[in-house]
C-alpha cells in the first residue's frame, strides 16, 4: 500500500467525470483492493439531481440561454463563423446535458479503429460483451446482442408516437430498410432512437455507474475540483495539480486517466506540457513530451436542421424528445449509412427554451448531419494558463466533397417530407424552397448560414503507432499517464459516440486491471 504522510495514495486518478470517467472508475472500484479517485470540475450532486436534469425530453446543453452544468467552448465552425460548443461539467459530463442518444458505434467503425491502432481489441467480436456488459436493454433483454443485467438502461421511446410512424413511413416508402434495433449491426434504415432513459428520466453516466458504488470505501469522488496540470517526475506521471475552493495543491496517484473529454483532454495535455513543441513553445509552456498529434485534428459531424410544419397540433412526446432516425449511404460514401436523418418531436424553440410545449404551427425539425469519417480542423493552446480557452476550429465546408454531402444531406430531408405518407401529417416543405433545393450554389449559401455540428468531437488525441496514445490509452513516451475517452477515437463514429464513450471506460477499466 503506497501512502504519503500517512494517507494512502490512489492506484488509479480518474480525471473527469464523464460518461468514460465514470465508468472506468466504478469498474476498477470493484475491485476492493483498487484504490480509485475520481475528480471532477463541476458539481457533484450529494442528494440526487433535479428534475429538470434528468427530464429526457428537456437537453440542458441545447438551453440558449446556457445551464449551470454545461461549459461553452468557444470554437470557429469555419472561418469568421463562431460558435460556442457545449460540453457537461458535471457528475456525469455530457451524458447529463445531452440529447440521451445511446446508439453503438457500427462494425465498420471498429474495423477502422482497429487497424489504425494495430490492435484487434478494437474489433467488433472483441468489444460485443463489453457493449452488452455495460447495457440493460429494456426493449429485448434476452438478444445476443443485448445486455440484461448492465449500469446503463437502454429504450427507444416515442415508437407509436405519429410523426415518428409517418416518418418511418415515408422512409419505406422511398425506398429504405427498416431498422428497428440501430444497436444490432443491421443493414442501415429507419428506425427508433435508442436512449439511455428509464420510465421518461434520462440516467446519466454517473447514476448509472456511481450510484451504487458511492459506499465503497476505496473509492473517492471530488467534485469542483478542476485539473490544472499533470504532474511528472522523471518522465512519469506521479498526480495531478488541481485548485479547490480557491486553494492550489498536488493529488498523487500511481496512475492518472485523463477522461475530460476531446476538448478539455488535449487541452490539459497541452498545459502538462504534452504536445507539438513549438505551439506549447509559442504557447510558454514548458515541453515534457514533443506529441505533434495532440490537438493536430479533430473529428466530428456537421449538422443543420430542416423544419417541417404539422397540419394538426401533434401530441406531447413521451419518455424522449426523440422520434425515429434515418441512416442511408450518401452517394459514393465510402461508410453505410453516413447521413443520418434525426427526427425532433419538439419545436427547437423548445429545446432552446427548456420547455416540452408543442404549439399550434409551430415547426419540428429533422437534425440532418454528414457522418462520413473526416478528420479536419484543430485544437491549439494559446496560453499556459489553464483559465484561457484553446482556439478550436472544425475547418467545415472546407472542401467541395463536404459541401456535397450536406447537400446530398438536406435533399434527402427533403425528399421524406415530400412523400405521401408524410403529407397525412404535415404541409409541404417551404423553406428550402424548391428553387433553392434545385440550385447547388443556392442550397450551399443556405447551408452556411445554417450550419451547426453534432457535438460528437473525437480524435484529438488519437490512438496509433503515429498518433498520441496505444489501443489501451497509454500516452506514448510517458509511463503512467493514460487517456481514455472520446478524444483517442481517431474519426468519430457512424453514430453518436456518447455509447462509445461508456465503452471507452469499459475498455480502459479492463486494460488496467488486467495489466
Amino acid at each position: 500500500m503506497r501512502t504519503l504522510n500517512g494517507v494512502r495514495i490512489p492506484d488509479v486518478l480518474v480525471v473527469g467525470a464523464g460518461a468514460a470517467g465514470c465508468a472506468l472508475a466504478a469498474r476498477l472500484s470493484e475491485e476492493r483492493d483498487v484504490h480509485v479517485m475520481l475528480v471532477e470540475a463541476g458539481p457533484v450532486p450529494r442528494d440526487g439531481f433535479p428534475e429538470h436534469a434528468l427530464d429526457a425530453r428537456l437537453v440542458p446543453g441545447a438551453r440558449a440561454a446556457g445551464h449551470a452544468y454545461v461549459r461553452p467552448w468557444p470554437a470557429q465552425l469555419f472561418p469568421e463563423r463562431p460558435y460556442g460548443a457545449p460540453r457537461g461539467r458535471v457528475l456525469g459530463g455530457s451524458t447529463t446535458v445531452n440529447g440521451g442518444y445511446f446508439i453503438r458505434a457500427r462494425r465498420t467503425d471498429f474495423d477502422r479503429w482497429a487497424s489504425v491502432a494495430r490492435d484487434e481489441r478494437w474489433s467488433y467480436p472483441r468489444v460485443l460483451p463489453f457493449l452488452r456488459a455495460l447495457e440493460t436493454d429494456l426493449d429485448d433483454p434476452d438478444s445476443p446482442d443485448h445486455g440484461g443485467d448492465g449500469p446503463v438502461p437502454v429504450h427507444r421511446p416515442n415508437r407509436d408516437h405519429p410523426a415518428a410512424t409517418a416518418f418511418m413511413d415515408a422512409a419505406r416508402e422511398l425506398g429504405h430498410a427498416s431498422e428497428p434495433d440501430k444497436n444490432a449491426q443491421a443493414s442501415p434504415g429507419v428506425g427508433a432512437v435508442p436512449t439511455n432513459t428509464r420510465d421518461g428520466l434520462r440516467v446519466n453516466a454517473g447514476l448509472a455507474y456511481l450510484r451504487g458504488a458511492a459506499h465503497r470505501p476505496n473509492l473517492t469522488v471530488r467534485g469542483g475540483c478542476t485539473v490544472l496540470s499533470v504532474v511528472f517526475e522523471h518522465g512519469r506521471a506521479v498526480g495531478v495539480s488541481v485548485a479547490e475552493g480557491g486553494r492550489h495543491e498536488v493529488l498523487p496517484a500511481g496512475e492518472v486517466v485523463i477522461c475530460a473529454g476531446a476538448f478539455g483532454s488535449a487541452h490539459l495535455l497541452h498545459l502538462s506540457g504534452v504536445g507539438p513543441s513549438a505551439l506549447l513553445a509559442d504557447a510558454g509552456i514548458r515541453v515534457v513530451c514533443d506529441l505533434p498529434a495532440v490537438g493536430a485534428a479533430l473529428s466530428d459531424h456537421p449538422q443543420v436542421a430542416v423544419d417541417w410544419t404539422p397540419r394538426r397540433r401533434p401530441p406531447a412526446p413521451e419518455g424522449s424528445w426523440l422520434g425515429a432516425a434515418l441512416h442511408l449511404a450518401s452517394q459514393g460514401g465510402e461508410a453505410a449509412g453516413d447521413l443520418e436523418i434525426l427526427q425532433s418531436l419538439l419545436p427547437m424553440a423548445a429545446l432552446t427554451g427548456g420547455t416540452t410545449a408543442v404549439d399550434v404551427g409551430r415547426p419540428l425539425s429533422f437534425l440532418v448531419s454528414v457522418q462520413t469519417p473526416r478528420r479536419a480542423g484543430s485544437l491549439r493552446t494559446v496560453s499556459a494558463d489553464p483559465a484561457t480557452p484553446p482556439r478550436i476550429d472544425y475547418d467545415y465546408l472546407a472542401g467541395a466533397a463536404d459541401r456535397r454531402l450536406l447537400r446530398e444531406a438536406v435533399r434527402a430531408a427533403a425528399a421524406v417530407v415530400g412523400t405521401a405518407a408524410f403529407a397525412e401529417i404535415a404541409h409541404p416543405l417551404s423553406d428550402p424552397v424548391p428553387a433553392v433545393l434545385d440550385d447547388d450554389r443556392a442550397l450551399d449559401a443556405w447551408i452556411r448560414v445554417r450550419l451547426g455540428t453534432s457535438q460528437h468531437t473525437c480524435g484529438t488525441v488519437p490512438m496509433g503507432p503515429s498518433g498520441a496514445v496505444d489501443a489501451h490509452g497509454r500516452v506514448h513516451g510517458l509511463p503512467g499517464l493514460r487517456v481514455a475517452d472520446t478524444s483517442v477515437l481517431p474519426t468519430a463514429p457512424l453514430r453518436g459516440p456518447a455509447a462509445t464513450a461508456v465503452l471507452i471506460g469499459e475498455l480502459a477499466a479492463d486494460s488496467l486491471l488486467r495489466r
